[in-house]
């Protein structure tokens, strides 16, 4: 090659460059090409001068290209090539690599050409894509520590509701206990106080020879014992329930025999001219626990009679039929005062008309207790100072 005139700069510039230089007709044809163009696309020197430009684009874009390279010559201004796309150039050895393209249009007498500058950016689109990976990577990882700190804290939720249940638990606990102790050392004072009283008078009557007053304190330490049993079957009932130790053993019973045993218990524990009226109405064969379905009578009675004055009648019904076994137990008591309905079933709890009527506050909670064990439900009516009215409906088991 013979020497080169570079007193002209923009000769040099064109030689010497880093970017890819060319100069293409309206046709596409290449007309000149700089030595880094041919550097850069891997063609021999002064073999790109008389080519296509085409041949330096993948074979994909070969389609549209014509019409882009012509509606470019139509326009009077620079610009960069592909905006918003990626672009690739295609070596002489077939391989694709992304470039950057800036146009720039001139005429003079000869026609219409283009000057086109081409930047291999392979090493930008490496850095971008590993940028990509990176952040793509980096995302990951976000998600995953944001899904274990969602998970650690989803835990320590649970731990912290673990342990304000527990709290909770404790401090009913620790009610109970303050409530038992106070309900117990009455309770138990009381009916200790009236037997111990009792025996010395029924000694002292005893040696007189006074019969009916020492019979009346013998049926007052009576009395007073079953006070005493009850109260200890109460608190005995409560524990087992607490502590899971009531087991359900279900057999099928004739409900009236039941009723009529269960009426036999209390007779005893009327008050004077009290009297309990008892009727049972369909079938008389049933499946389910009859000793807990005892117990859950024997309470629903027991505190009829007990918050019923002298001379009231006490109810007990039962019906069964194919959605299974209703009961009821109505008295003329006391009643329930319309403000305290919804603490009926609570432990310990006592109705604020009770006044010296004896009793733990237990009772009404082991019958829901109970009922609850054999999937039934349990419900009342009552008016103060006429009457309450509970309902129990048990399933067949």
């Amino acid at each position: 090659m013979g020497e080169r005139d570079f007193s002209d700069p923009s000769e040099g510039i064109f030689m010497y460059t880093t970017e890819g230089i060319f100069i293409v007709d309206q046709d596409g044809m290449i007309i000149r090409a700089n030595p880094s163009a041919e550097k850069i696309f891997g063609y021999p020197e002064n073999t790109l001068a008389g080519r296509r430009i085409e041949d330096l684009i993948p074979k994909r874009y070969h389609k549209s290209h014509p019409s882009h390279r012509k509606s470019f010559h139509g326009e009077s201004q620079a610009r960069s090539m592909g905006l918003g796309r990626d672009l690739y150039g295609l070596r002489l050895d077939g391989s694709e690599f992304p470039v950057e393209i800036s146009l720039s249009p001139f005429s003079n007498s000869t026609g219409n050409f283009v000057i086109a500058f081409v930047i291999d950016i392979s090493v930008r689109k490496e850095a971008e894509l590993k940028l990509i990976a990176y952040k793509d990577e980096l995302e990951k990882k976000v998600e995953e520590r944001t899904l274990d700190l969602r998970s650690t804290i989803e835990s320590l939720e649970t731990i912290k509701n673990d342990l304000d249940d527990a709290l909770k638990r404790e401090q009913e606990l620790g009610s109970m206990k303050s409530r038992f102790v106070s309900i117990a050392s009455h309770e138990f004072r009381t009916p200790l106080a009236t037997i111990l009283s009792s025996l010395s008078l029924v000694e002292k009557y005893g040696n007189l020879n006074e019969i009916e007053k020492r019979d009346r304190h013998i049926q007052r330490i009576k009395s007073a014992v079953r006070n005493l049993t009850e109260i200890l079957n109460d608190f005995l009932s409560l524990n087992r329930l607490e502590e899971g130790k009531v087991v359900i053993s279900s057999e099928t019973f004739e409900v009236d025999i039941l009723m009529e045993e269960v009426y036999n218990q209390v007779l005893p524990l009327l008050k004077k001219d009290q009297t309990i009226v008892r009727q049972h109405t369909g079938s008389l064969r049933f499946k389910s626990d009859p000793r807990l379905i005892t117990n859950i009578l024997l309470n629903l009675l027991s505190n009829a009679i007990k918050f019923s004055a002298n001379g009231k009648t006490i109810r007990l019904s039962s019906h069964l039929d194919d959605k299974g076994l209703v009961l009821k137990v109505k008295d003329e008591g006391i009643g329930i005062p319309a403000g305290e309905r919804k603490r009926v079933f609570e432990r310990f709890y006592r109705m604020s008309n009770a006044g010296e009527i004896q009793g733990t506050g237990l009772g009404l909670s082991i019958v829901s207790h109970y009922v609850t064990l054999l999937n039934g439900t349990i419900s009342f009516e009552s008016t103060e100072n006429v009457g309450t009215e509970f309902t129990v409906v048990l399933p067949e088991s």
